[in-house]
């Protein structure tokens, strides 16, 4: 209720009581002056319709002027709350659009970071990857180069190899050569010399001194050569370098090898008839014999010159 109202209320009862304390004096008063009495109640029914009249229309006017005022400040109010809830409204608005926009920004950011991150790892995987290639490319050369080098330490070694074996030869040749230098008796045949010793001594000692020259008694392979010691030897009978010392009918030259070709006397070998042991060979009129190894005959020396 308005602040009007409430007015308009007290004063409508402030009258009521004041009539009933008149009523109240005038039925106390005395009864001679009843009729100044009711003359007095009756003024004052009519002054108090003139004053409930004059009240009621003066809270009318009030009343009426209450109201516009009160419209106004009802509306003053609504529209204060609309601007103020407008104001609050537009900034809430503004500061979300802001965080929005900062949250669009900080995801962007975020989005673009992630792409360069991921770049980045593509990148160094990339990086990666080449390094790996090249790794395994630098230890394939390592490896080839490691072949290569082991390759290369085993010919050097067999080069070195070799030169040690091409001095010996070449120290060996010199040798032969200033051996050959010194013995100009020794006749050169096929790549071989030949010493013919007139003197006599036993199949032992002959090959002793044969050895003693860097020589071995002679061994002969084929016709050729059974033809030249009979010629150097003129049909002497000569040691050769043939025996079967070492077991009985095994025949075998000084180096240890078979005969391939073979020129014996007819009925030989002989053995002795079983009476004495003949393992050694010499030559005579181009055939061979055997005879007791202690027995004393000439012998001839055979050289090989290059081995």
């Amino acid at each position: 209720m308005s602040y009007y109202g409430n007015v308009e209320i007290h004063e409508t009862h402030k009258m009521k009581r004041e009539e009933e304390e008149e009523m109240e004096i005038y039925a106390n008063a005395d009864p001679s002056n009843s009729s100044d009495v009711w003359t007095e109640m009756d003024n004052s029914v009519t002054r108090h319709k003139k004053l409930q009249h004059t009240g009621s229309y003066s809270v009318r006017m009030k009343n009426s002027r209450a109201a516009p005022v009160c419209l106004v400040l009802l509306c003053f109010l609504l529209l204060t709350v609309v601007m103020v809830l407008s104001v609050l409204i537009y900034t809430n608005n503004t500061n979300y659009t802001e965080e929005k926009h900062q949250l669009i920004t900080n995801i962007t950011n975020i989005t673009e970071d992630r792409d360069a991150l991921v770049n980045k790892i593509i990148n160094l995987t990339e990086d990666r990857d080449k390094l790996l290639t090249n790794i395994t490319n630098l230890i394939e050369d390592q490896n080839r180069l490691q072949a290569k080098n082991i390759r290369l330490t085993q010919e050097k070694d067999e080069l070195s190899s070799n030169k040690q074996d091409l001095i010996k030869q070449r120290d060996h040749l010199n040798q032969e050569k200033n051996e050959l230098l010194k013995m100009d008796e020794w006749i050169y045949y096929r790549s071989n010399v030949y010493y013919f010793f007139k003197l006599k001594k036993s199949w032992t000692e002959s090959r002793r001194d044969c050895r003693n020259y860097g020589a071995d008694l002679v061994i002969i392979d084929n016709r050729e050569e059974q033809d030249f010691v009979d010629k150097i030897t003129a049909g002497e009978k000569v040691w050769i370098g043939l025996s079967d010392s070492d077991v009985e009918d095994s025949w075998k030259w000084v180096d240890d090898s078979k005969p391939t070709s073979w020129f014996w006397h007819h009925g030989e070998p002989s053995s002795g008839g079983g009476q004495v042991e003949e393992d050694c060979v010499l030559t005579v009129t181009s055939a061979w014999a055997d005879y007791p190894c202690n027995a004393e005959f000439q012998w001839i020396c055979e050289k090989r010159v290059f081995k």
